[in-house]
Protein backbone atom coordinates (compact mmCIF):
# COMPACT_ATOMS: atom_id res chain seq x y z
CA UNK A 1 0.00 0.00 0.00
CA UNK A 2 1.15 3.55 -0.84
CA UNK A 3 1.54 6.04 1.94
CA UNK A 4 -1.06 8.87 0.64
CA UNK A 5 -3.53 5.37 0.31
CA UNK A 6 -2.53 4.75 4.19
CA UNK A 7 -2.80 8.65 4.92
CA UNK A 8 -6.47 8.92 3.06
CA UNK A 9 -8.25 5.71 5.17
CA UNK A 10 -6.97 6.95 8.51
CA UNK A 11 -8.25 10.77 7.72
CA UNK A 12 -11.43 9.99 6.15
CA UNK A 13 -14.33 9.41 9.08
CA UNK A 14 -16.84 7.45 6.79
CA UNK A 15 -16.63 4.75 4.56
CA UNK A 16 -18.98 2.43 2.46
CA UNK A 17 -18.89 -1.19 3.35
CA UNK A 18 -20.60 -4.02 0.75
CA UNK A 19 -21.63 -7.06 2.17
CA UNK A 20 -23.34 -10.19 0.21
CA UNK A 21 -26.06 -12.34 1.55
CA UNK A 22 -26.02 -16.39 1.18
CA UNK A 23 -27.44 -15.73 -2.18
CA UNK A 24 -25.26 -13.38 -3.71
CA UNK A 25 -27.31 -10.45 -2.80
CA UNK A 26 -25.60 -7.65 -2.31
CA UNK A 27 -25.85 -4.71 0.86
CA UNK A 28 -24.11 -1.19 1.14
CA UNK A 29 -23.84 0.98 4.15
CA UNK A 30 -22.39 3.98 5.36
CA UNK A 31 -19.90 3.24 8.32
CA UNK A 32 -17.52 4.89 10.77
CA UNK A 33 -14.22 2.73 11.27
CA UNK A 34 -10.49 3.19 12.24
CA UNK A 35 -7.44 1.53 10.96
CA UNK A 36 -4.59 0.13 12.73
CA UNK A 37 -2.39 -0.70 9.88
CA UNK A 38 -3.72 -4.17 9.13
CA UNK A 39 -7.19 -3.97 9.60
CA UNK A 40 -10.52 -2.06 9.35
CA UNK A 41 -12.56 -1.63 12.57
CA UNK A 42 -16.55 -0.61 12.31
CA UNK A 43 -18.44 -0.36 15.16
CA UNK A 44 -22.29 -1.94 15.93
CA UNK A 45 -22.74 0.92 18.11
CA UNK A 46 -26.14 1.56 20.17
CA UNK A 47 -27.47 4.21 17.04
CA UNK A 48 -31.42 2.89 16.44
CA UNK A 49 -31.58 -0.31 14.52
CA UNK A 50 -34.46 -1.49 12.42
CA UNK A 51 -33.67 -4.83 14.31
CA UNK A 52 -33.77 -5.76 18.40
CA UNK A 53 -31.31 -8.22 18.28
CA UNK A 54 -27.69 -7.15 16.11
CA UNK A 55 -27.14 -10.04 15.34
CA UNK A 56 -30.01 -10.33 12.65
CA UNK A 57 -28.59 -6.97 11.49
CA UNK A 58 -27.66 -8.08 7.80
CA UNK A 59 -24.57 -6.76 7.32
CA UNK A 60 -23.45 -9.67 10.43
CA UNK A 61 -26.01 -12.08 8.90
CA UNK A 62 -24.23 -11.33 5.12
CA UNK A 63 -20.75 -11.74 6.90
CA UNK A 64 -21.26 -15.09 8.50
CA UNK A 65 -22.60 -16.52 5.39
CA UNK A 66 -19.74 -14.81 3.46
CA UNK A 67 -17.07 -13.23 5.19
CA UNK A 68 -15.38 -11.53 1.67
CA UNK A 69 -16.76 -7.61 1.98
CA UNK A 70 -15.37 -4.53 0.01
CA UNK A 71 -15.03 -1.07 1.59
CA UNK A 72 -14.78 1.89 -0.63
CA UNK A 73 -13.81 5.32 1.17
CA UNK A 74 -13.87 8.49 -1.34
CA UNK A 75 -13.34 11.75 -1.77
CA UNK A 76 -15.61 14.36 -3.78
CA UNK A 77 -15.35 17.91 -5.04
CA UNK A 78 -16.26 20.07 -7.50
CA UNK A 79 -12.59 20.23 -7.91
CA UNK A 80 -12.63 17.48 -10.22
CA UNK A 81 -8.87 17.35 -9.39
CA UNK A 82 -9.49 16.71 -5.45
CA UNK A 83 -11.09 13.17 -6.32
CA UNK A 84 -10.09 9.90 -5.09
CA UNK A 85 -10.91 6.56 -3.91
CA UNK A 86 -9.86 3.80 -2.00
CA UNK A 87 -11.25 0.32 -1.86
CA UNK A 88 -10.40 -2.32 0.23
CA UNK A 89 -11.34 -5.71 0.05
CA UNK A 90 -10.68 -8.38 2.46
CA UNK A 91 -12.17 -10.71 5.10
CA UNK A 92 -14.54 -9.56 7.74
CA UNK A 93 -15.50 -11.21 11.18
CA UNK A 94 -17.02 -10.64 14.65
CA UNK A 95 -15.14 -8.98 17.70
CA UNK A 96 -17.18 -9.42 21.14
CA UNK A 97 -14.10 -9.81 23.14
CA UNK A 98 -10.21 -9.84 23.76
CA UNK A 99 -7.13 -7.67 23.48
CA UNK A 100 -7.90 -7.27 19.53
CA UNK A 101 -11.32 -6.33 20.82
CA UNK A 102 -10.19 -3.74 23.26
CA UNK A 103 -7.82 -2.11 21.16
CA UNK A 104 -10.55 -1.22 18.35
CA UNK A 105 -12.77 0.25 20.73
CA UNK A 106 -9.85 2.59 22.28
CA UNK A 107 -9.02 3.44 18.46
CA UNK A 108 -12.61 4.51 17.69
CA UNK A 109 -12.79 6.19 21.10
CA UNK A 110 -10.29 8.12 20.12
CA UNK A 111 -11.29 8.86 16.52
CA UNK A 112 -15.08 9.58 17.55
CA UNK A 113 -15.38 11.64 20.52
CA UNK A 114 -19.40 10.43 20.10
CA UNK A 115 -18.08 6.98 21.50
CA UNK A 116 -17.30 8.65 25.05
CA UNK A 117 -20.85 8.82 25.53
CA UNK A 118 -21.82 6.48 23.51
CA UNK A 119 -20.24 3.16 25.20
CA UNK A 120 -19.07 0.68 22.31
CA UNK A 121 -17.99 -2.24 25.66
CA UNK A 122 -19.62 -5.03 25.22
CA UNK A 123 -21.24 -4.53 21.24
CA UNK A 124 -19.60 -6.45 18.60
CA UNK A 125 -17.09 -4.77 16.45
CA UNK A 126 -16.33 -6.17 12.67
CA UNK A 127 -12.88 -6.47 11.89
CA UNK A 128 -11.58 -6.51 8.13
CA UNK A 129 -8.23 -7.91 7.39
CA UNK A 130 -7.20 -5.99 4.17
CA UNK A 131 -6.51 -8.45 1.11
CA UNK A 132 -5.87 -5.97 -1.25
CA UNK A 133 -6.28 -2.67 -1.90
CA UNK A 134 -7.37 -0.37 -5.06
CA UNK A 135 -7.04 3.06 -5.49
CA UNK A 136 -7.66 6.27 -7.99
CA UNK A 137 -6.86 10.10 -7.54
CA UNK A 138 -6.95 12.29 -10.09
CA UNK A 139 -4.23 14.31 -9.27
CA UNK A 140 -0.31 12.58 -8.20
Amino acid sequence: MEDWERDFIRQHRVARMATVDASGQPHAIPIVYVYDGGRLYTPIDKKPKRVGDLYQLQRIRDIRAEPRVAVIIDEYSDDWEKLAWVQIRGRAGILETGRIYQTAVSLLVDKYPQYREMTLDGRPLIAITLERVVSWRAKE
